[in-house]
């Protein structure tokens, strides 16, 4: 394996734990958050209500929602950045 090829991959063991690293943390936040406002500190049932379920439902499907638009718009800004550093360097290139 050429220097290249290793460098890879270690950028892409790197990548793989701050991804994890970044969903948990995502899931931590998520729990915390939805916990503290869907039930109250204050059992009064060893299960959830009705009410409590849905909340956390929806609690959790709003995270999730804006985590998803979230990657979305990073991703197309890294893109759109790439773009134009491409750009210019080409533009360097032809005037060099």
């Amino acid at each position: 394996m050429n220097a290249n090829a290793q460098l890879t991959q270690q950028q892409l063991q790197v990548a793989s734990e701050i991804e994890i690293e970044m969903m948990q943390d995502l899931y931590t936040r998520m729990t915390n958050s939805c916990h503290k406002k869907c039930i109250p500190p204050k059992y009064h049932e060893n299960d959830l209500t009705k009410g409590e379920s849905v909340c956390i439902d929806r609690c959790v499907a709003k995270y999730f929602e804006i985590h998803d638009r979230v990657g979305k718009k990073l991703t197309a800004l890294s893109t759109q950045q790439a773009q134009s550093q491409m750009a210019e360097a080409q533009a360097a290139a032809t005037q060099s």
